[in-house]
């Protein structure tokens, strides 16, 4: 990994990753806590366009975690994490990644809950100054982050599934992934991120295998996923990322910065041909004044294909007039090696047919709208 997304990602990875000196610990508790509070304004679907104040939590955490050694360089790993209302007080056992497996020079295999390889590569382009989460969230167009995967989401954390890691060769890794769709765990509503009975009927699943690479200045991610009878029975929705990053020089220099590029494309099956969407972005990190500046772009493009004006899958339409704009800025400042201060501005610009919201958080508005959100935060993590 580049040095730069290193710094980016060393308040989060304490919450978020095994540590290499903690590979055989019997047990390890962790978690974060994440609020902001939040000044959103966006026309709604009644035709006001009210200003709205309020506290949230972003995919604040408390997990267990642990390995034991078997022998003969085999460990067997678990980990229990739950979500944390830390906004209005509440959690949801074991509602985020939760999984048992083995891990050994050949790699990691799991099974349980987790995000998938597609996931993988948001943090190339995405806001981890802020951990990728609450409306700064930079998946508010990419993969149709806002939905599940009953509604054509990308990004989901998916119950029911089995994943295979391999170990970092000269910079490269890679990641397969397997999810059934059954009705065990349907707590998301019909076909959500866990499937349903008539899903677990019609044998649907989910494909994601990715690539990583990180050398050097260089990251680069590629990953492709399949939702294969999800939505409906006969039909099967496709999305490729393709991301890379590059950091320009080294703490001190003249031009100190990281530059990331993302592009995307959805295909759905619809009853009468496909519908199909391309996006693409910029972003970049600047230090400064011990904290991080972030900056993101992103384009998605108006709905096309061989399917009817008006077809519709999650939130993206078939027609001219529905393409949309993410813009974000934000400030980030680590108070401490576990606790973090952070401000941004994000906006989405929709056509007159686009209905694009933000990722974390629901804030529902109507079609044409541009919401806009100001957001102040502090995160610590244990």
């Amino acid at each position: 990994m580049s040095s730069r997304l290193a710094g980016l990602l060393c308040a989060g990875a304490a919450a978020l990753a095994l540590p290499a000196h903690a590979q055989f610990a019997n047990l390890k508790l962790y978690g974060n806590l994440n609020l902001d509070l939040e000044f959103l304004r966006g026309a709604q679907v009644d035709g006001t366009n009210p200003t709205v104040n309020r506290v949230s939590s972003n995919s604040s955490r408390f997990g267990i975690r642990g390995t034991e050694y078997i022998g003969g360089g085999l460990a067997a790993i678990y980990q229990i994490e739950s979500s944390v209302q830390a906004d209005t007080g509440g959690s949801a056992l074991a509602s985020r990644e939760t999984f048992v497996g083995l891990q050994s020079d050949w790699g990691t295999i799991k099974v349980g809950k987790f995000l998938t390889p597609y996931d993988d590569i948001h943090p190339i382009f995405g806001n981890t100054p802020t951990l990728t989460t609450s409306v700064l969230s930079t998946a508010a167009l990419w993969a149709q982050g806002t939905q599940n995967k009953g509604q054509g989401g990308f990004d989901a954390r998916l119950g029911n599934s089995i994943r295979y890691d391999s170990p970092t060769s000269k910079g490269f890794t890679g990641a397969v992934q397997y999810s059934t769709r059954d009705s065990s765990g349907n707590a998301d509503g019909a076909a959500g991120d866990n499937g349903d009975h008539p899903s677990e009927l019609s044998h649907a699943r989910v494909w994601s295998l990715g690539g990583l690479y990180s050398g050097g200045p260089i990251d680069l991610g590629v990953a492709y996923e399949r939702n294969d009878r999800v939505r409906a029975v006969g039909r099967h929705d496709d999305a490729f990322s393709i991301s890379g990053a590059y950091d320009f020089g080294e703490a001190g220099s003249v031009f100190n910065a990281r530059v990331a590029l993302i592009y995307e494309r959805l295909k759905y099956d619809t009853l009468d041909g496909n519908l199909k969407r391309d996006f693409y972005g910029i972003s970049a990190n600047v230090p400064v004044g011990g904290g991080w500046i972030y900056a993101f772009w992103g384009h998605a493009s108006d709905g096309k294909g061989t399917t009817a004006d008006g077809t519709q899958v999650g939130g993206l339409i078939k027609g001219p007039g529905t393409a949309s704009e993410q813009w974000e800025l934000s400030y980030t400042y680590n108070l401490s090696l576990r606790s973090m201060v952070y401000a941004g501005y994000v906006r989405i610009n929709n056509r007159a047919n686009a209905a694009y919201t933000f990722n974390i958080n629901d804030y529902e508005i109507a079609p044409g709208a541009k919401p806009s959100g100001f957001v102040l935060g502090m995160a610590h993590f244990f």
